[in-house]
């Protein structure tokens, strides 16, 4: 396998003018315009008609997380904005779910604009009102670590859960590149139809293109649907900035899947998988390795105290010495590991990198929005089509696609 380490960023950049962004979405979800990559030749048609395009009996893979309202403003005495942009739970929380369920009191990871204003033990707060009453929210800066912070967030009445909290005194966060301001509107268009598991900080936009016409025309296909839970970190974002990815540091991710999804990978392992966004290609993918490391005995808990969870780094795949395991063999070692431990779900968190050099295991094709310049997620596609990657999107900025 090729080292991307010495890959340069360089090498991934292209010219990406501002009125090419898609600052809104179109009314209607599934008339975005939809273009076919296959075998070097690049056809055109909508994500209505996405169905055409499948091939029958294939498996569709989706990432059901939901964004959460993860932007905390706060407004100190002095009238001086505080932003907390919470990324990801504590270590101390064994996955999201459970973080987001805390009551009363919680600590995250998170990201704060004006920190250089928030000084050593000040408390902020933040009144809302609501229909049922008067919320308050408190915020102690706990830590700083190397390129975030801890904050220990506190909320009266206690009863409420950190997830219901964060929709009464959030806003939903968008992806860095729309420079705009949240709308109300953003809340429910800035989902998709399917997001049911509470945790990310990012849609995973590939999936917003989806209606329940577009899953009733799959169905009548019988192109399968399955769906994994990756929730969305703000390092999916997150552009390289060294010269070569060797210095580049992803952020860990919890996945979440199930016994079922599973059990349907490996049923289907023999027809065309296909991964509906970047996130879950990369679940898809990390199940393959956390299984080969379970097959080879090479997995270590991750640290912080978090013994039950699997862990997978971001160089790991390209450094371990198996040989190439089966995939059926692979997710079975998965299956083992639940029916050792009586569980029904899998709880990973991954940093996986697929960048060139890389061969997927599982999947065979990609449903995928375009990607910044210079970012990891344009190193996934040019991983999946090598170099071609460029003419794809010279064709989309000379046809007007968003």
């Amino acid at each position: 396998m090729t080292d991307p380490k010495k890959l340069s960023i360089k090498d991934f950049t292209y010219s990406l003018p501002e009125e090419k962004i898609a600052k809104y979405p179109l009314e209607e979800r599934d008339a975005s315009r939809l273009l076919i990559y296959r075998n070097g030749n690049i056809t055109e048609d909508t994500y209505k008609n996405i169905a055409e395009h499948i091939p029958p009996d294939s498996l569709i893979v989706f990432n059901n997380t939901k964004v959460v309202e993860a932007r905390l403003l706060f407004q100190k005495p002095s009238g001086g904005v505080i932003e907390i942009f919470c990324l990801e739970p504590h270590e101390q929380y064994k996955d999201i779910t459970t973080a987001m369920l805390q009551q009363g009191k919680v600590l995250w990871q998170c990201l704060i604009g004006g920190a250089s204003k928030w000084k050593n033990g000040q408390v902020l707060e933040k009144k809302i009102q609501t229909t049922e009453g008067e919320l308050l929210l408190t915020a102690k800066y706990i830590q700083k670590r190397k390129d975030s912070f801890i904050v220990e967030l506190s909320w009266q009445p206690g009863s409420l859960s950190f997830a219901e909290l964060l929709h009464h005194a959030g806003v939903i966060p968008l992806p860095p590149y729309i420079k705009r301001s949240p709308e109300s509107s953003d809340s429910e268009r800035y989902q998709t139809v399917y997001a049911h598991y509470e945790g990310s900080v990012a849609a995973p936009t590939a999936g917003l293109h989806f209606t329940p016409r577009v899953f009733e025309s799959l169905k009548r296909k019988n192109i399968k649907t399955g769906f994994v839970t990756l929730h969305v970190g703000a390092g999916t974002f997150k552009p390289v900035k060294t010269d070569t990815l060797q210095e580049h540091e992803m952020h860990a991710e919890f996945i979440d899947v199930s016994k079922e999804i599973i059990e349907q990978l490996i049923s289907n392992l023999d027809k065309h998988i296909i991964a509906a966004g970047t996130t879950s290609l990369r679940t898809i993918e990390s199940l393959y390795w956390l299984g080969v490391n379970l097959k080879g005995n090479n997995q270590k808990p991750t640290t912080g105290g978090v013994e039950e969870t699997l862990f997978l780094d971001q160089w790991e795949v390209y450094e371990i010495n198996e040989q190439d395991i089966d995939p059926k063999v692979a997710l079975q070692s998965l299956l083992q590991r639940m029916n050792e431990n009586k569980t029904g779900r899998i709880i990973a968190k991954t940093k996986i990198i697929i960048a060139p050099g890389y061969k997927p295991r599982i999947a065979k094709a990609l449903i995928t929005n375009f990607h910044q310049p210079q970012s990891t997620l344009l190193l996934l596609i040019a991983a999946l089509i090598d170099n071609r990657w460029k003419e794809v999107y010279d064709y989309a900025l000379e046809n007007d696609f968003r």
